[in-house]
This record gives C-alpha cells, structure tokens and sequence, in this order.
C-alpha cells in the first residue's frame, strides 16, 4: 500500500480478481525434407506458398516438400516452419547426379526475354561479349495496319538488325517466321497460338540467361541422423524443441528417401520412432506419419500391427496416398498424404475448433487415391488406428479416419489428444503470474476462478461434455491438495477434471417396423 502524506484525492489502479487464460494457438505445422534452396537446418517460419517458393525454391522432382507444404497451404494451414535438410555439400554433389524421369525438360543456357506470346533467345551467332536487346515500334506509314509493328534487334543499345512491318499472323511477314529465316542473332519461339498471339507492347526487353532448373536432391548421403537431427545443434526435426509454437509435426521426404533407395524399411520406421518421441518428449504436438509407399489394405494392415507396432497418443497414421498435380513434370503424381492432413487440421481448428475430430472433410486438390478400399476393408483398418482416405460418390475424396495409434481407449481420438495439448498450454502459458505469489487460501482462490473461467468459456464452445459447467469439469485447489508439507516445499497443486467431447464415429438408427393407424382403448 503506498502512504499517503497529504491530503487529497487519489486514483489508484488495482489487479484484477481473476487474470484471464487465452487460447494458445492448435495448428501451426512443421516440414521437414529436401529443397532447390534456402537455408539448411534452420526453421524457417512461411505463411504462404509465396513465401515458402521465394525461400526454398518451387516444386523439386524427387522431393515431397513442396508438395506437401503446398497441400498445407491449399487444405487451410495458415504459418508453418519449414527445416531443410541436408549439407551444402550435399546441394553441390546433386548437379553431378543423373535427371529423373519424372524431370521437365531443360531449358537451354542462353539469354532469352519474353515479349507478349513470343519467347526470344540469342541465337548461336550473337556474340557472348555484347548486350543483347529487342525493341518493339510503330510501323511507318500513317495507313499501317494495327497488327503491324517493327522488331529492332540491339547490340549494346545500337541496332543490329531490323524488321519493319511484321505481323503475327500467318504468311511471310510473320515476325517468327521472317526473324527465323533471316536473324543471325535471335530466334522467336510462340508460346501461344491462334488469337492469342496478339502484338507485343512496345518497349525494349534485354535477354538475359534463365536460371538453372533445380536439380534432384542427393539423397545417397542423408541417413536417419539427418531426419532426426540434435536439439543442441538446432537440427533436424528435433531442433524443433526451440519452437514453442509448432503443434505438427510431418517428415514427407522420408517418403522420398525410402523410394529412391537412400534408406531402408527399417531405418524408414526408426526415423518415424523418433518422430513419435519427439512429440511425446515435448507434451504439445502431434505426428502425423506417412506409411511406406505401394501398399495395399492387406499390406497397410500388416506394416501397421505387425512391423511398425507404433503405439502412441502423440502420433496419427493417414493412408492411402493421393493424386495431386505435379507442376515439376507436368503431370499427376502420387504424394504422401500428411501435408494435406495437416492443413485439414488446421481447416478444422479454425472453422469448428480443435475439440471437433479432422474428419469427414474434403482433401482439396486431391484428383483421385492410390488404393479405392472397400467398407470391409475399411473395417479391417480403422479399429488398428489406419485414418483411411476414402473417395465418395458426389462428395469427393475425404478423410475418413480421426484415430490416434494409441492403444488405450481414453486417448484413441486424435481431437481428444489435441483438446488436451491446447487445454494444457494455455493453462501453463495463462499462469505464469502465480509463481512466487504468496501460497495462502486467497491465491487457490484466485487460481480456481482463473481456470474456472477459462474451461466455462471451452465448454460453451462445445469442446466439453456436459448440461452444465459442473457436469463439465471441475477445478479443485484448496487446502486438501496444497497440505502443510507442500506449501513448505514451495508447491502449488491444482486438480482439474475435465469431459471432453468425443466424435460420433458410429451413427446408428435403428429402424423397427409398426402396424399403422390408431387403436381406441375403451375406458
């Protein structure tokens, strides 16, 4: 209390009663995999496409990153943390390494400039030592006809070579026709065809050289060490234990590595392992695993209960694979599932809530699955914790799973897991304040009315179960769980009982049949 020592009126302002808890944020993923670019083992925070293209390059044949944080992006994520894995080295031994097939074609190492539909590039007799340039003017002649115009090629900013009175229509004055024939130092390519080949505009394009195309990642030297990386050393997916924000985590590469013969079955699960530890270790995220590519319902069930035997809370498993178009080779590709996953997660907290299960939602930008399974099947799958991805008459390729690979029933659902992860933060974040506060009777008020609040506010969301808050949960920090030798000890104990909601998974009517019209009963 401050002393007052004349007299007067005096404002002073007093804390609240009850601090209010925020929600932390439920879905922010992290991608871990191989890149055309960008730094190496450094998580790197994107919020678009655009971003994670300016940073670590666009679609890479031999890699599932960019196609994975691109299904984020497209199903709803909104920020994720993107580690590139590998050594510059490792960048600089993948030129020497043969193209796929999958690989677009190689554009030539020359200086081109793009002028409207046409694509101009120096020919093999331009000299290398000169700036090359295209102008594009008026024709002569007040009567010229409006499609035509003049081509001045440039040499260091003096014209070189001219052609007056071209068009893009078909015949001899066609400007790709008539340069192609005649340019010792241009060719013209039309990147377009019919009515689309209008006039350029006028103006001067320099022809500079493209970049090169990025090349396949050297997968040979990456092991698991790579994947998993070392806190200490910031690398890897455990160098994710610095970002207090990530809530998902997925490895699609691993994908890749397992393909292309860089690691084994074998090596493919331990990574996953490490995956799982990791979240379990850090208390606040979820895995969602990529199961090996080409299996069937028979072979998934097999990996799931007989080679892998992942049982965790912290780790979901999504199959089958799915077609999305791939703009690296020009046609549709099959891509682990787990970045479109995880933006439907992040779809699914920002429209319903993390308490409501991340099924029975559409995959956008899914053309179609790797494996059509049937409900027999899918009874097979779904008790063993495989989230399968099933494609319905009319309503598109959906999720169509929400387990987790727990084996205990308390935890099976996935949004019971995340309920738990965002209730469990926010309580930690949201009471910071109580440490060294006086371990009296007033604070355990305080403390119980703080997180009373907060879960009543969850529970009118419909993230609790329960008529009422008190059928809901309850918050009990009194003199029963903070005794005599506890208070001594430093130690503040709060109970908190919570009913989450779970998902309604089996959607039963029973239907019976009656004899119809009524009956009088006399009295």
């Amino acid at each position: 209390m401050p002393t007052y020592l004349s007299p007067g009126v005096y404002v002073e302002e007093v804390e609240a009663g009850t601090r209010p808890i925020e929600g932390v944020g439920t879905s922010v993923a992290a991608f871990v995999g191989m890149a055309a670019k960008g730094p190496f083992n450094t998580p790197t925070l994107v919020s678009n496409w655009t971003q994670y293209a300016e940073t670590f390059g666009d679609f890479l044949p031999g890699s599932y990153l960019a196609h994975s944080v691109y299904g984020y992006f497209l199903n709803g994520g909104s920020n994720a943390y993107v580690v590139r894995i590998g050594t510059d080295g490792a960048a600089d031994d993948a030129a020497n390494q043969p193209r796929t097939a999958a690989s677009p074609k190689a554009l030539p190492a020359v200086p081109q400039a793009v002028l409207g539909a046409y694509r101009i590039s120096a020919g093999e007799r331009a000299p290398k030592t000169k700036k090359l340039s295209v102008e594009v003017a008026e024709a002569g002649g007040e009567n010229a006809p409006d499609d035509q115009f003049k081509l001045v090629v440039l040499l260091d900013g003096k014209a070189a070579e001219t052609y007056d009175n071209v068009t893009t229509k078909r015949g001899d004055d066609n400007v790709a026709t008539k340069v192609n024939q005649q340019s010792k130092l241009i060719t013209i390519e039309e990147l377009a065809s019919g009515s689309a080949l209008v006039k350029p505009d006028k103006g001067v394009a320099d022809l500079i050289e493209p970049e090169p195309e990025p090349e396949p990642p050297a997968t040979g030297d990456l092991g698991a060490d790579d994947y998993i990386g070392d806190a200490a050393d910031r690398t890897g997916f455990s160098g994710l234990e610095a970002i207090d924000e990530v809530t998902i985590v997925a490895v699609p590469d691993l994908v890749a590595a397992l393909e292309q013969g860089a690691i084994d079955l074998e090596t493919f699960q331990a990574v996953q392992l490490a995956m799982i530890a990791h979240c379990e270790l850090m208390g606040d995220r979820m895995a969602i695993l990529d199961p090996p590519p080409g299996l069937g319902p028979q072979q998934i069930k097999d990996w799931r209960v007989d080679q892998a035997g992942y049982d965790s809370k912290y780790a979901a498993l999504y199959w089958p694979y799915v077609k999305v178009f791939d703009p690296a080779s020009g046609t549709n590709r099959f891509v682990p599932p787990s970045g479109h996953v995880a933006g439907i997660w992040a779809r699914n907290d920002d429209t319903r809530g993390v308490h409501k299960a991340p099924a029975n939602e559409v995959i956008r930008g899914a053309i179609t699955l790797a494996t059509q399974i049937t409900r027999a099947e899918h009874n097979l799958l779904n008790p063993v914790g495989v989230n399968a991805i099933r494609t319905f008459p009319g309503r598109g390729v959906r999720v169509w799973g929400a387990r987790t690979l727990s084996s205990d029933p308390a935890w099976r659902y996935v949004n019971v897991r995340r309920l738990f992860n965002y209730l469990e933060e926010s309580i930690l974040v949201g009471t910071q304040w109580v440490v060294f506060e006086p371990n009296d009777d007033a604070l355990w008020a305080r403390i119980r009315r703080t997180i009373a609040s907060f879960l009543v506010n969850e529970w009118r969301k419909g993230a609790l179960f329960g008529l009422s808050p008190e059928e809901a949960f309850f918050v009990q920090c009194d003199r029963e769980t903070n005794p005599a030798e506890a208070i001594d000890a430093g130690q503040v104990t709060c109970r908190i009982g919570i009913a989450p909601v779970k998902p309604a998974e089996f959607v039963i009517f029973q239907l019976s049949q009656f004899s119809g019209g009524t009956s009088l009963v006399a009295e």
